[in-house]
């Protein structure tokens, strides 16, 4: 499941891409215009500054701006830089992986083959579907 945190800096991107004429926003103005706490956002906006997504100004025209392209940003980047892997099992994951502590044989594990399906199809759709994809309506294709 998603995160709360993943969530708001999912609105808080899309908000700042859609809005990229605007040299930057303060906080307090993608706080109200996406209902998000104040506090809350600030701790994502530097995050994602830290990590080169975004970048800011200070002073009376001060705020937050998208650094990168939103085309070049994917729902999946952003989600696991707030949720981690995103495989349901640890097995599956990339970049976390361990074996299951209860697991005899990976290649004959139902659960890892189902979940493995599921794993795939959710990473072809977040690490596909970029920030301008969404503001745009892209279509998704449908999933088989």
């Amino acid at each position: 499941m998603l995160s709360q945190k993943s969530r708001y800096a999912l609105k808080a991107l899309l908000e700042l891409a859609r809005n990229m004429d605007e040299p930057s926003i303060m906080i307090g103005d993608i706080a109200e215009r996406q209902n998000i706490p104040r506090k809350f956002l600030e701790q994502i906006l530097l995050e994602l500054k830290h990590r080169g997504i975004l970048h800011s100004r200070r002073g009376k025209h001060g705020g937050y701006a998208m650094l990168k392209d939103p085309a070049e940003v994917t729902f999946g980047a952003v989600v696991r830089i707030f949720d981690g892997p995103l495989a349901p099992l640890p097995c599956l994951s990339r970049t976390a992986y361990r074996r299951c502590d209860d697991c005899d044989s990976e290649s004959s594990c139902d659960l890892r083959r189902v979940f493995s399906h599921v794993y795939h199809a959710t990473m072809d759709v977040l690490d596909h579907t970029s920030l301008a994809d969404a503001i745009n309506g892209v279509e998704m294709p449908p999933i088989e």
